[in-house]
C-alpha cells in the first residue's frame, strides 16, 4: 500500500465517522422533538382546562347589543334625525364704508398709499449733554467723571453703541457721546 492509498483510506474513515455522528445527532433530535411535542400537548391541554375553569367562574355576559341602523339601511331612514342646535350668529364684519376707520397692514396696497406720519423734530440740543472722547479715555472713566458712578459705563455704551461700535473697549478719539440724564 502506497502513501496515496494510505491517505485515501484515512479520508474514507473520517467521512464514515462523520456520517455516523450525523445519524446519532439526528436520532437524538428526533427523540427530543417527540418529548417536546408531548410536553407541548400537555401544556396546551392544561391551558384549555384553565380557560374552561375561568369561564365557568366568570359572571354571565349580557346578550348582544341591539343593532344600530347604518346610514344606507331602511331602518335608518325611518328614524328621524335628532334636532341640530341653532348655529351661533357670526360677528358682523368690520365696517369698511365711507368714514370707517381702517388701519392698513404693512404689506397692503393701502398702507403704501398712505403717507407716513410726520416725525417730530428733536427740540433744541440744550437739554442733551454730550462728551467728546479724548485719547486714553475709557467708558468707566467717563461714567465716573460725568455721571458720578463708574458702574454706569454699560448704560453709556448702550446709548452710544452706534458711535462706539461693537467693542466697548475701543473708543475712537473725537467721537461725541450722548450722556444719559
Amino acid at each position: 500500500m502506497g502513501l496515496f492509498d494510505f491517505l485515501k483510506s484515512d479520508k474514507k474513515k473520517a467521512h464514515e465517522s462523520a456520517d455516523r455522528a450525523k445519524e446519532q445527532a439526528q436520532q437524538q433530535a428526533d427523540e427530543g422533538a417527540g418529548r417536546s411535542r408531548g410536553a407541548a400537548a400537555d401544556a396546551a391541554s392544561a391551558t384549555r382546562a384553565a380557560a374552561e375553569r375561568m369561564a365557568a367562574a366568570a359572571p354571565p355576559r349580557p346578550g348582544p347589543a341591539p343593532a344600530t341602523p347604518t346610514p344606507g339601511s331602511a331602518a335608518h331612514k325611518a328614524v328621524p334625525a335628532p334636532p341640530r342646535p341653532a348655529a351661533m350668529p357670526k360677528p358682523a364684519p368690520p365696517s369698511t364704508g365711507p368714514g370707517a376707520a381702517h388701519t392698513p397692514t404693512p404689506h397692503s396696497a393701502a398702507h403704501k398709499a398712505v403717507p407716513a406720519a410726520p416725525v417730530a423734530k428733536p427740540g433744541p440740543t440744550a437739554g442733551k449733554r454730550t462728551y467728546t472722547v479724548q485719547q486714553g479715555d475709557t467708558l468707566a472713566a467717563i461714567a465716573g467723571r460725568e455721571l458720578g458712578n463708574e458702574a454706569r459705563w454699560r448704560e453709556l455704551y448702550a446709548m452710544n453703541k452706534g458711535v462706539i461700535g461693537a467693542s466697548p473697549d475701543l473708543l475712537p478719539p473725537g467721537a461725541v457721546l450722548t450722556l444719559p440724564a
